[in-house]
């Protein structure tokens, strides 16, 4: 398996500010600021009230019925405790869910609507399945379309893997296009739905009216085949916490229990304290704080979009959830860099990047075939620090040259930029 490539440039440009180097890090999916006071007292609480011992596998009641409560008032979702698993991280909740899914050696196929986070993939081979990429348009907003999605089906899928709002591409399907696809997996009822919801509440209406979450396990006709996936890490600024948590309604929670079972075999529980941590990020104590976040990644957006739109050679699309911005950068493919690098791939542009300006991005390589020349900007950290970093992008950019033996090709290359 190839590692992670957000965390690969992540440890990189930790590296390198160790080394006492300026580095600018647009790399990680992880906001600036810092966990809520309410919630980390509720943590701090249980700690000094004895409660470190063993925890049931899938979380104690009082953590599990405040999700479930969360999903019922919220999302829409017909479910009790007993459907609800509190898992290490959203990510290991993906990950047991294809675990316990997929039949290695069946040649079981899950669609996957691309630009797409980069550990689906893996996650699925790991499982044994394969993985079914659906290109979504940039001129479409990155967004697959039901038609593609039907196109995708053969008698081998056994699920579809859906993220709005999207890492990496920052944009929400609108309501009725996500809709229009359910519609797709409610006439296939052999398909089931992966639906990873980690940034629900990082949308911004104010960017784009009338945007909105919406939860595919809220429509009846798939209720009973849709696993969704949430956590606390992005919108309660809980990252280094390690609390996902995935709910399974079908069959009287059975897919549940199986998971679970999975589970206890793995990790067994989060660490017991931080159970009643979830019970009070997802309590109206800690709404405020929640907007609060939200409506800061929303100015940020816009400013992101702004100075990255004003770079020659990007094409942008305006995020309108979660923290990320993905342009297509593939105009510059060809140019050399002051350091004598050929930027021949999103992957070298984000090298030179890092090497000669000290701006960490994400190339696009692991987010999808279609997302080859794109890189990926996370804009979870100050307005000050986005200004900076794109002003070193922006004379980086302009400090590409054409290559030496392009002749009289510099000219036509310049203009294109």
């Amino acid at each position: 398996m190839k590692e992670s490539a957000t965390l690969a440039v992540g440890a990189r440009a930790a590296a390198m500010k160790a080394q006492g180097i300026d580095v600018v890090g647009f790399s990680m999916g992880e906001p600036d600021f810092d966990t809520p006071a309410n919630i980390k007292r509720a943590a701090i609480a249980a700690l000094e009230a004895g409660m470190t011992k063993y925890a049931p596998t899938a979380g104690d009641k009082a953590a599990r019925e405040a999700i479930a409560r969360k999903l019922q008032s919220e999302n829409g979702i017909a479910c009790t405790l007993q459907d609800v698993t509190v898992t290490a991280g959203a990510k290991h909740a993906v990950y047991m869910a294809l675990q316990t899914m997929i039949e290695p050696g069946r040649g079981d196929e899950v669609i996957l609507p691309t630009p797409a986070w980069v550990s689906y993939r893996p996650l699925i081979e790991l499982a044994g399945g394969v993985c079914v990429e659906v290109a979504g348009a940039m001129a479409n907003g990155f967004r697959a379309t039901p038609a593609q999605v039907q196109a995708a089906m053969t008698p081998r899928t056994i699920a579809i893997l859906l993220n709005s709002p999207s890492n990496p591409c920052g944009i929400v399907y609108p309501v009725r296009e996500l809709k229009a696809i359910v519609d797709v997996i409610a006439a296939n009822p052999k398909i089931a739905i992966i639906s990873d919801e980690i940034y629900e509440k990082l949308i911004f209406p104010e960017i784009v009216a009338g945007t909105a979450h919406w939860s595919p396990g809220s429509d009846p006709r798939v209720a009973d085949r849709t696993i969704t996936i949430n956590g606390m890490s992005k919108a309660f600024a809980m990252t280094g916490w390690r609390i996902g948590y995935l709910c399974a309604p079908g069959a009287n929670g059975q897919f549940a229990k199986e998971v679970i079972k999975l589970q206890g075999q793995m990790t067994n529980s989060i660490a017991s304290f931080f159970l009643p941590a979830v019970v009070e990020a997802l309590a109206p104590a800690s709404a405020a704080a929640v907007e609060e976040m939200r409506a800061a990644f929303a100015s940020r957006a816009v400013l992101m979009h702004r100075l990255l739109s004003a770079i020659p050679g990007f094409r942008t699309t305006q995020p309108t959830g979660a923290f990320y911005s993905f342009p297509e950068i593939s105009q510059l493919f060809g140019r050399v860099s002051p350091g004598g690098v050929e930027i021949d791939s999103a992957q070298a542009f984000a090298d030179a990047l890092l090497n000669e300006a000290h701006v960490a991005v994400v190339p696009g390589e692991d987010f999808g075939e279609c997302a080859r020349g794109h890189v990926r900007f996370s804009f979870a950290c100050s307005p000050a620090q986005i200004e900076k970093g794109l002003a070193r992008v922006e004379a980086f950019v302009r400090s590409l040259k054409a290559p030496a033996s392009a002749g009289g090709c510099a000219g036509v290359t310049s203009r294109r930029l």
